[in-house]
């Protein structure tokens, strides 16, 4: 992650008087379109999956303020960043699809008798 950049503010939330004093909150954002190591078929899952979090430039922008340390957020931030990317760039397997059973299809049309039944009973007697 070379090509992300790193800026830090002030953070909200607990840390005594270190909270106005120090800035811990990490905002990362990287290019999408920088990335190395992506096919062109995973930057389009990337871009597509990410679209709500992608910028009208094409970053992706992370925030974190979670720890009081600078040096833990901005560890976080990154791992986030690997994170959203390799989730969002994994291409799920083709389903394959498979037939009914024996067993389910004779299970199915108990439910049904069974439904039936109980359906009938409510009836008024002739």
């Amino acid at each position: 992650m070379a090509h992300a950049e790193i800026e830090f503010s002030k953070s909200g939330g607990p840390g005594g008087q270190n909270v106005n004093k120090v800035n811990t909150k990490v905002t990362a954002r990287i290019n999408i379109a920088a990335i190395e190591g992506l096919r062109s078929s995973e930057l389009e899952l990337v871009r597509a999956r990410l679209a709500n979090r992608i910028t009208t430039e094409g970053e992706l922008v992370v925030q974190v303020q979670e720890a009081r340390s600078q040096i833990i957020n901005r560890e976080k931030a990154m791992q986030k960043l690997i994170m959203l990317i390799e989730r969002a760039a994994r291409q799920n397997p083709p389903r394959i699809p498979t037939k009914p059973t024996a067993a389910s299809k004779q299970r199915k049309l108990a439910a049904k008798r069974l439904r039936s039944a109980t359906k009938k009973n409510r009836q008024r007697p002739v």
